[in-house]
């Protein structure tokens, strides 16, 4: 099967459109027109993850972080992403990245996120691209909890959920009774006043900043911050949807969900 067939596939998923400008979606290194028989679902392409990749014989790679957020300023090898992109190359593997419009998408990262947590009715926290029948996309949604729960409670299950070591808790008071939560996945703090317009109580987001903590303090708006590891709840949804595809099926493809553990940071 070429690999073409499948990306349409998942264009068609996640489309392009939805994309937030600038984001580096899509075909990150290889060739399109290449066979593949198996396929690696990731979160993020790091020298671990390609090393599995090898291993498992796959042809393909299919993350949800783009391994070239910025461009190579020359191919020195001694650089250790350079030398990341030439292991890709030289094993004649192909990356190929669903970033922000897999975040954007219906039934997307955010929904998946939403559904962990408990979220009745998600809605779209932000809005998106709008298509040609006038239906609109956005990153996060924001729904109500089944049963109300404080603020600590609510961040103790997350924790228990995720699977975290860890998080970090913004409340000026953690035991208030809440109900109604936004979710963003990865970085979306500076989505907060969006998240506060909208009615939320508790924001779920990674990678809260310092200042914008105290932003989010002053404005009266609880955040939970899981980090962007919780992200990697896209391996095993993604896998199970290519898995559900005719193409997969006929086509005998194996799709492999990565088993390596990118979460840069160890909790002490």
């Amino acid at each position: 099967m070429k690999i073409r067939s499948f990306t349409q596939q998942l264009d068609q998923f996640a489309p392009k459109q939805l994309a937030e400008p600038g984001d580096p979606i899509g075909l990150q290194i290889g060739d399109l027109d290449a066979q593949f028989t198996r396929v690696l679902v990731t979160l993020d392409v790091r020298p671990e993850v390609v090393a599995e990749a090898i291993e498992k014989h796959c042809e393909l790679i299919v993350a949800h972080h783009p391994v070239m957020f910025h461009s190579a300023r020359n191919l020195d090898l001694s650089v250790p992403q350079n030398h990341l992109y030439a292991e890709i190359i030289k094993h004649n593997m192909t990356v190929y990245a669903a970033h922000s419009n897999l975040d954007a998408a219906e039934n997307g990262m955010n929904d998946w996120l939403a559904e962990k947590i408990g979220l009745n009715k998600p809605q779209r926290l932000l809005d998106g691209y709008v298509d040609e029948h006038g239906q609109q996309f956005g990153m996060g949604r924001i729904g109500t909890l089944e049963k109300p729960m404080s603020i600590k409670q609510l961040a103790e299950k997350l924790k228990i959920d995720f699977n975290l070591q860890g998080l970090r808790l913004i409340a000026q008071n953690p035991q208030k009774v809440i109900s109604r939560v936004a979710v963003l996945g990865g970085d979306g703090g500076k989505y907060f006043n969006q998240a506060l317009a909208k009615g939320a109580e508790v924001f779920v987001t990674g990678d809260v900043y310092y200042h914008t903590g105290h932003d989010m303090l002053a404005a009266g708006l609880a955040t939970i911050d899981p980090g962007h590891n919780i992200e990697k709840i896209c391996i095993p949804k993604l896998a199970n949807l290519f898995r559900s595809w005719k193409d997969i099926q006929n086509n005998h493809i194996q799709v492999i969900e990565s088993k390596v553990n990118t979460d840069p940071f160890t909790f002490i």
